[in-house]
């Protein structure tokens, strides 16, 4: 559902991050927020709630030019996570253009990781978009904690999906940027398919997903 306007060389994309309430979804906007250079995002825009860190969604946009002078937008969002809020996911969700999908890897969120991703099949078709064309990566945070499943069952249940995982601690700032670079590298194979970004704008793949994720330059230890 990529919003482009030919006339005005300008492509608007929307990432959303969805999942169980407390998964870690703002945490990881949060470390993106520190880990990525100034340059090329925009400022976080968060709203707090008292039951939980956001009622609507949490934004925080990235800006990047093509060779040609295609001005590209991407917009990230997060979603609430509590069953009352269905609402607004559903609206966050219209015109996405890829999900990360952020499991809670300990073992007591297993059912809640099934019913929040239950729930994203569900408002996908609500709204339109097919998930088997969706650029989607699941992110299994939380992995600095105890008690939590191990990767061999992770890749068990889904390895026969397709669907990338990344494993992440976004409280520790690990596997964040990863995951971001993966979905941004399946957001442009999405588009480069309807829009010829490559071939027509002279932008590829490595360069896109490096213009995303320019990363803060980290302090020698």
């Amino acid at each position: 559902m990529i919003e482009y306007d030919e006339s005005q060389q300008r492509m608007v994309l929307k990432l959303v991050y969805y999942g169980p309430a407390l998964s870690g979804k703002t945490t990881n906007l949060l470390r993106l927020h520190d880990l990525l250079a100034r340059e090329g995002r925009g400022e976080l825009m968060m709203l707090d709630t008292t039951d939980d860190r956001t009622i609507f969604f949490d934004l925080l946009p990235f800006f990047l030019v093509a060779p040609s002078g295609l001005k590209i937008k991407v917009k990230v969002y997060t979603v609430p996570g509590q069953v009352r809020h269905d609402a607004t996911r559903k609206a966050v969700l219209q015109r996405a253009d890829g999900v990360v999908f952020v499991a809670d890897s300990q073992y007591a969120e297993g059912a809640n990781n099934g019913e929040s991703f239950a729930n994203l099949e569900k408002n996908l078709a609500l709204v339109g978009i097919d998930i088997e064309q969706l650029p989607l990566v699941v992110q299994f945070n939380k992995r600095d904690l105890k008690e939590i499943i191990s990767e061999t069952e992770i890749s068990r249940i889904w390895g026969p999906t397709g669907i990338p995982v990344v494993l992440a601690s976004a409280l520790q700032g690990w596997g964040v940027v990863e995951t971001f670079r993966e979905v941004a590298g399946l957001i442009y194979d999405h588009i480069d398919l309807k829009h010829r970004l490559r071939e027509d704008h002279g932008l590829d793949r490595a360069t896109f997903v490096q213009r995303l994720v320019n990363r803060v330059d980290q302090p020698e230890t």
